[in-house]
């Protein structure tokens, strides 16, 4: 699905064929002496990952009908998928309704309603409140679209057949290990497959947070990662062999995003710290010739009032 097909041309076709085709691209660490490879998904239009699973389920729903113009897209999302369908909604015509916690940062909600999406917060404490609201809203009105990012398929088989293939012609030698985070399991799963069909002796590590580590069997707890370990496993992670599981703290993940935004210069969000955090960790395991491969999720704009954008001293403590 690298290309909405159609003739003539729909609303928005223009738009979607941006999302998708991300650089990848190499950091080397000067102090660890290790390099780790990034996938870019920042760069797609809304500025996340989360534009790639908003294109295919919106264009595969259309392709089976499922869309009409009198329907209105429904999700339950922490932000960023919020924010992709949004776009996509307003670009191909279709109204949008996120439901959203209300400790979600400003940021993404000022966002998604700029698109001209309408916000039904809820003040739960995961995510599993949220999509039981999307539900009985959709069994109540049946123009309501339910996208469910968290079970439909689609999510995993689009990074196994897009993003994956990506990674793959990007980088066509060995791959030794694919580290990622996981909200909706997608990119983890779908990536993971796609990789180990090419390198079945690949390496799969899951990134959670140390302070809700829940495939590690601990309980689920606050932490400071936006966008990731919403308080439950979900289901696309079912199945996926992972070999090893890294456990990165909040502060951890903070300052290595604060890393690659002022030694590379990359505007990236806390997730994509601790993606690269924990890659850092496996290529000083693998060794200084691993290659090791990871996720810069999204932009940084929409953390301006959390943690990551507290002021320092040079010293690195906050004032």
């Amino acid at each position: 699905m690298a290309e909405p097909s159609g003739n003539p041309m729909r609303p928005g076709d223009s738009l979607l064929r941006l999302i998708g085709n991300t650089p990848l691209i190499p950091l080397h660490f000067e102090e660890e002496d290790r390099t780790v490879w990034v996938k870019c998904e920042f760069l797609n239009p809304s500025g996340s990952i989360k534009d790639r699973l908003a294109r295919t389920i919106v264009v595969d729903a259309e392709k089976r009908g499922l869309l009409t113009p009198d329907s209105i897209l429904l999700e339950c999302t922490s932000g960023n998928t919020g924010i992709a369908f949004a776009m996509i909604g307003a670009a191909r015509g279709y109204p949008v309704a996120i439901v959203i916690s209300d400790r979600a940062s400003g940021e993404r909600r000022t966002i998604i309603e700029h698109f001209g999406a309408r916000l039904i917060l809820f003040s739960g404490k995961g995510y599993q409140e949220g999509i039981e609201i999307t539900r009985r809203m959709a069994a109540d009105d049946a123009r309501y679209f339910l996208p469910c990012q968290f079970e439909n398929p689609l999510n995993a088989w689009d990074h196994e057949h897009e993003t994956g293939q990506e990674i793959l012609c990007q980088l066509p030698g060995r791959i030794d290990a694919f580290v990622s985070g996981y909200g909706t399991g997608g990119t983890l799963a779908g990536c993971s497959r796609a990789l180990l069909a090419r390198h079945p002796g690949l390496r799969v590590i899951a990134m959670e947070p140390a302070e809700s580590a829940l495939l590690a069997g601990e309980e689920a707890c606050c932490h400071w990662i936006e966008g990731i370990a919403g308080g439950f496993v979900p289901p696309l992670l079912r199945g996926l062999k992972i070999d090893a599981i890294s456990k990165v703290s909040s502060p951890e993940a903070i300052d290595m995003t604060r890393r690659l935004n002022r030694r590379f210069g990359l505007l990236v969000g806390s997730s994509s710290g601790a993606n690269v955090a924990a890659a850092l960790r496996q290529a000083l395991e693998l060794g200084k010739d691993s290659v090791v491969v990871t996720m810069l999720c999204d932009r940084a704009e929409r953390y301006f009032s959390t943690r990551l954008f507290e002021l320092q001293h040079p010293e690195g403590e906050a004032v």
